[in-house]
């Protein structure tokens, strides 16, 4: 995802928008590939298809509830869904609050929910009461918009001015946690409140945690400066690296635990018995959801096709580059084939690697 927060269904990104060099080598032996300084398990996410670009004729709708119970059946640990205003989905807090009380164990998440499209203090509320009805598991990605379709026309319909998204996503995720923490009144640039009543506090003190959807350099810094994680789609896992390099600097200069930042990504998958099997299925995939070849898609976004093995390969490409949480989009035009999918992933999840602690380098006499 960009700087400006796409949705996880929106396509625009520089793919160079990461990539940066890495940390230099050491200067008494051999370059020494930078590791993330994390030993964090790997979780297995799925987003899962609110969008009706995805769904057949005859699927129902309701259908979306039993497929997030099966996906948390399968092992994955977190259920995710789209944002939008108008765009024909269900409507993402709708799908959370629905699937807060019809699943058990999964985290609940938005990739990436758009603040701007709702007022803020109402959707503290609304926020709170999800975490609280799913028992403290809501996490949120976060973004501003883009300046094309998915962006900027949003702002218009919403009434909120394009200038200064950036910052006026930053305030209202700190005046959703100064809710949270009881605080009577609020003062930004934005928004200016006195005497507020108490809102509903979520089950964690300083709330759900919020990540940030962006892959700029300004996105960077700002996610090591203030948010919980971070839900790029970069289609090179190098950029991931060094993004993630970069984000735990900003954290550091910040005063922050760089380990305190989840290093999640977005990334479509697509598994088949025959590698050009599952390269039809995603370009199908792609031309449907936006009008776009896979040869392009796959410059902007992060992809992975083929057999359980060659897919399982990309996953752990991006698990070594640092990525600790994978919430991946299954690429798949009904319900049905979504479950068949969602059972293709599952199986993969005893494939990917584990963490290994982050290589340190001895001097020589030490």
């Amino acid at each position: 995802m960009s700087d400006h927060g796409l949705p996880a269904d929106a396509p625009q990104q520089n793919p160079q928008a990461t990539r940066r060099t890495p940390p230099p080598p050491s200067a008494d032996g051999p370059p020494t590939p930078w590791l993330p300084p994390t030993t964090d398990p790997i979780h297995l996410g799925v987003l899962l298809p609110t969008g009706t670009a995805q769904w057949a004729k005859d699927d129902d709708p309701r259908d979306l509830i039993t497929l997030g119970r099966t996906a948390e059946r399968l092992g994955f640990t977190s259920l995710f869904v789209n944002d939008s205003l108008i765009t024909p989905r269900i409507e993402a807090l709708t799908m959370l609050a629905a699937l807060a009380v019809t699943t058990e164990t999964a985290t609940l998440g938005t990739g990436a929910l758009l603040p701007f499209l709702r007022r803020p203090v109402q959707t503290a509320q609304a926020l709170a009461s999800i975490d609280l009805l799913s028992d403290g598991r809501l996490t949120l990605a976060v973004g501003a918009g883009f300046p094309g379709r998915f962006g900027r026309p949003f702002y218009d319909l919403s009434e909120v001015p394009w200038p200064r998204r950036f910052a006026r996503l930053d305030e209202t995720v700190r005046l959703w946690r100064a809710l949270w923490q009881g605080a009577d009144s609020f003062h930004g640039e934005f928004h200016h409140f006195t005497d507020l009543p108490p809102a509903l506090r979520p089950t964690h003190p300083t709330g759900p945690p919020i990540w940030l959807a962006g892959a700029t350099p300004a996105a960077l810094a700002r996610t090591g400066r203030l948010y919980d994680g971070w839900l790029p789609y970069p289609p090179d896992p190098a950029d991931y690296t060094t993004g993630l390099h970069d984000i735990h600097q900003a954290a550091t200069a910040a005063g922050r635990t760089p380990e305190a930042i989840t290093p999640a990504l977005f990334i479509t998958v697509r598994i088949d018995d025959a590698p050009r099997t599952a390269r039809a299925a995603l370009d199908d995939y792609a031309r449907a959801t936006y009008g776009m070849p896979l040869p392009e898609l796959e410059k902007i976004q992060a992809v992975a096709a083929g057999t359980s093995e060659q897919v399982a390969q990309r996953l752990s490409q991006y698990v070594t580059a640092g990525a600790r949480h994978l919430v991946t989009r299954p690429a798949a035009l009904n319900l049905p084939a979504h479950r068949e999918q969602l059972e293709r992933v599952a199986a993969l999840i005893p494939d990917l690697p584990n963490p290994s602690p982050p290589r340190t380098r001895v001097r020589p006499g030490q």
